[in-house]
């Protein structure tokens, strides 16, 4: 089937290209979405006079999109879900929850625009492409986790956390780190502390030599005036 398109669509055309589609594609998903307009003499002419209309609406929507793309694009949503020790969910996560969670952080994203070919049904942190503009797309990042502590490990290391401990070893790895600044935090007060000691043992051994310096001074003055 021969149908015009009325905007975009990856891997297919333009606004205004016609192209020639399977027609179960057209029929349950380019005509009832208004995407596309059966390619017929008269819709064709409908088109050519709507075209500029069309392509200054289209460009608005545009801008507007990629204003949104630049404060959306890397996004990371956390969804709490129950799962096994292996880190298989007890249910999934649909698109339809991914666009409220990118909703309940300030956007307004509808399940249509999330691209996910198959629900996640794993933890772990799992790249989802956003259609906001059928030229502008980001991506964002669905962290899928039995709790918001796992969700941060997960944000940490960059992988699934499926069994307990390795909640553990990230806490004793940070446990480690903070140790070790703490002692190099002690160890540069020692060293002004020692620094500060040196000092004063310095001050201390030159205040006798001076003293013994302005003790002999009168005793030279005295000398100097008898031979006077």
């Amino acid at each position: 089937m021969d149908v015009i398109l009325l905007e975009r669509i990856e891997k297919l055309g333009q606004m205004g290209d016609v192209v020639s589609v399977k027609p179960g594609y057209a029929r349950n998903y380019l005509l009832p979405q208004n995407k596309a307009l059966r390619a017929t003499e008269e819709n064709k002419r409908r088109f050519e006079d709507e075209r500029v209309q069309r392509e200054a609406t289209n460009l608005q929507r545009r801008t507007e999109a990629e204003a949104v793309a630049g404060k959306l694009d890397g996004l990371v949503v956390v969804l709490i879900r129950q799962a096994g020790e292996a880190g298989q969910l007890y249910g999934s996560v649909t698109a339809r929850d991914i666009a409220d969670a990118v909703t309940e952080a300030g956007f307004t994203i509808e399940r249509r625009q999330i691209a996910l070919a198959n629900p996640i049904k794993a933890l772990g942190l799992h790249d989802v492409h956003v259609n906001l503009h059928p030229e502008v797309a980001v991506d964002i990042v669905a962290n899928v986790a039995r709790s918001t502590d796992e969700a941060e490990t997960q944000a940490k290391t960059g992988k699934a956390v499926v069994g307990r401990d390795e909640i553990e070893e990230v806490t004793i790895e940070e446990q480690a780190e903070a140790v070790f600044e703490e002692d190099q935090v002690e160890h540069v007060i020692e060293e002004i502390h020692a620094e500060e000691a040196a000092e004063a043992d310095l001050d201390r051994t030159a205040a006798p030599a001076e003293e013994a310096e302005e003790a002999v001074t009168p005793a030279e003055d005295a000398d100097t005036e008898s031979t006077t």
